[in-house]
């Protein structure tokens, strides 16, 4: 079973993920990003998915210490944001994120073939 790691500070989003994704892959849960980074260092995963607006170090900072690690910086990453605005898929690409994801996840359709995507790389 393929491995997915949520970096998610919100417990309510992260119970919205295991629900969506929990019979299909292998669910690692972190709340913070120096968590997070401790964790992939010891057991990367195969995807990331990563909230923007996490406490002390936000997604984009984790995001940039991943792919300035050779050992991570293939890992796909998928950014989770609550906070979409025009322009903003755009931004979250060019800083290296893999796909954008808004929450409220309303069509898991869409987070689910992002995943299945990426993963077929």
């Amino acid at each position: 079973m393929r491995t997915i790691a949520v970096v998610e500070d919100n417990a309510d989003n992260r119970l919205l993920l295991q629900a969506i994704l929990g019979e299909s892959y292998a669910l690692v849960e972190y709340e913070n990003g120096a968590d997070a980074l401790r964790g992939l260092a010891t057991a990367a995963p195969d995807l990331v998915l990563l909230d923007i607006s996490l406490p002390g170090m936000d997604g984009n900072e984790i995001l940039a210490r991943i792919r300035a690690d050779t050992a991570l910086r293939p890992l796909p990453v998928i950014a989770l944001t609550a906070h979409a605005m025009a322009g903003d898929r755009e931004k979250y690409l060019r800083a290296g994120f893999d796909d954008y994801i808004t929450k409220p996840i309303v069509d898991e359709t869409i987070l689910l073939a992002a995943i299945e995507r990426l993963l077929a790389r």
